[in-house]
This record gives C-alpha cells, sequence and structure tokens, in this order.
C-alpha cells in the first residue's frame, strides 16, 4: 500500500541510475535490493512478471541496498553489479546475481563475468580496488534516507510502498499509480 503520508525517494531517479523502460512510462517502481536477499529473490520473479505485463507502461530502477550484517556477500555482489554496469552489463549481471543467490562467493562472481564477456582483467582489477564501494554506498544512504530499513523496499512514483511484494499486490499498487 502507497499513501500521501509514506517516506518519500530522497534521490530522484537520474542518469546515475540503472534503469529498465522509458522516461515516458505511467509509473517508476524504485526497488532498493540485496542480491543474497531471500525476499529479493522472490520480488526478482514478480518485477519480471510485473515489466511483462506493464511493459512500456512502467520503467524499473534497481538501487543497491546490501544487508552486510546478515548476508555477507550481498556487498561484494553489489560491488560486482556495479563493475558489470561500467562495461554495459549491469542488467544480465543483476539477473545472474538473483538466479544464482546461493553461489555468490568470489570465485562463482569471477565466472559470471566470463561468462558475461567482460573484460576479466578489468573486472578484477576493479574488484580488488575496490572501485564501486562508494556507488554502492550512495545507494544504500539514499535508501536511509529514504526510510528504507530492510529489503525489498520498493518506491512507486517516489512513494515507498508498504504492501506485500507479491505479483497480485504489486499489480493492484501499479494500477492504482497509474490511473
Amino acid at each position: 500500500m502507497t499513501t500521501a503520508t509514506a517516506p518519500k525517494l530522497v534521490l530522484p531517479v537520474g542518469k546515475r541510475d540503472h534503469i529498465q523502460g522509458p522516461a515516458t512510462a505511467f509509473v517508476t517502481l524504485v526497488e532498493y535490493g540485496d542480491y543474497e536477499c531471500p525476499y529479493c529473490g522472490q520480488a526478482y520473479i514478480a518485477v519480471k512478471a510485473l515489466q511483462r505485463q506493464f511493459g512500456d507502461q512502467m520503467r524499473f530502477v534497481f538501487r543497491n541496498f546490501p544487508l552486510t550484517t546478515v548476508h555477507p556477500h550481498a556487498e561484494n555482489a553489489a560491488e560486482v553489479a556495479e563493475a558489470a554496469g561500467a562495461q554495459h552489463k549491469f542488467w544480465p549481471m543483476h539477473d545472474i546475481l538473483f538466479e544464482h543467490q546461493s553461489a555468490l562467493s568470489d570465485r562463482y562472481l569471477k565466472e559470471y563475468a566470463a561468462q558475461l564477456g567482460l573484460v576479466v582483467l578489468r573486472f578484477s582489477r576493479e574488484m580488488v580496488e575496490p572501485l564501486y564501494a562508494p556507488r554502492v554506498r550512495e545507494d544504500f544512504m539514499s535508501g536511509v534516507l529514504s526510510g528504507v530499513n530492510g529489503t525489498p523496499t520498493f518506491f512507486i512514483n517516489g512513494l515507498r510502498y508498504d504492501g506485500s511484494s507479491d505479483l497480485v499486490s504489486m499489480v493492484e499498487a501499479i494500477e492504482r499509480a497509474a490511473a
């Protein structure tokens, strides 16, 4: 459920974001997620279904919110997704990470990079630095400032959605927002 008194998205969707769907969409769905979170894994399936159902009427944005105290591989996985994004492969890596949530150790992450055709030497160097940690922290802090305290947390047209992340509930919320 999204209400006018719901917390608002502090950092507006912009060029820094990973976006699927057109800027002209009626609804923008922003997810703060954690690649190791089982609830985010379930939401991933729902979001894919939402994208199929709403097509160009919805755009989707994913932001990193790794819960490092409970998910030891989450932050590294988020940095891997950002490194893949630097090579124009964010969304394929995003999908692989969610589809292989139980295999997020460094060995697997390097395999995924190779599988996607990333320049593995560049990828490995960026992961050692770690070049993308500030980006992941920026996502995380924007979530905290927006009232995110767990994953997944969704915002529909800038307002936090506090309902269930099952497909039926999400469809109803998006249809209300689009109306």
